[in-house]
């Protein structure tokens, strides 16, 4: 099951909402979709404009697939379960927004951390659905851990302190 969220923001975003509809018409993995101030109301799928908070989490831990907009708060929630979530950023020109701070934001977080994929060019979304699992193994090898790193550093710093002590 796929599971897509817009958030809550007011302004439509009928871009994702209504690919991720045709989308679901040509496969056959369920996709539910919460399309908030979104216009478009889909025809292949399931779906609501709001989802009480518990049920938007009981659907990401379940979910195959997590499709967010740019909020960080939407992306975020499949990350503390340890799931890669495909961030689709909302955009000024589509009036989905009313800057393209999202894109920004998103972009930055996607080349700091190494934790979200970022779709800006809705026409990927379908190849990166159907890719997403070798994606995601391409992206654990190129994560880079620090916690050997903090282990050493940390394992130095008590070996001092006890070196003072005695």
């Amino acid at each position: 099951m796929i599971f897509v969220t817009v958030g809550t923001h007011e302004q439509q975003f009928n871009r994702l909402v209504e690919y991720m509809d045709m989308w679901a018409e040509n496969h056959d993995e369920k996709v539910i979709i919460q399309s908030g101030y979104s216009t478009y109301e889909p025809k292949n799928c399931e779906w609501k404009t709001i989802l009480p908070y518990d049920e938007m989490n009981n659907l990401i831990e379940k979910a195959r697939i997590v499709i967010t907009h740019g909020g960080p708060s939407s992306f975020v929630a499949p990350l503390m379960i340890g799931k890669t979530p495909i961030v689709v950023p909302r955009k000024k020109d589509f009036g989905e927004h009313v800057n393209d701070h999202q894109v920004r934001f998103c972009r930055q977080v996607e080349d700091r951390m190494g934790s979200i994929i970022v779709i800006e060019d809705i026409n990927e979304l379908g190849e990166l659905i159907d890719t997403y699992e070798e994606s995601i193994i391409k992206m654990s090898r190129n994560m880079k851990s620090n916690n050997n790193a903090f282990c050493d550093e940390l394992s130095s710093i008590v070996d001092r302190i006890i070196r003072r002590e005695n």
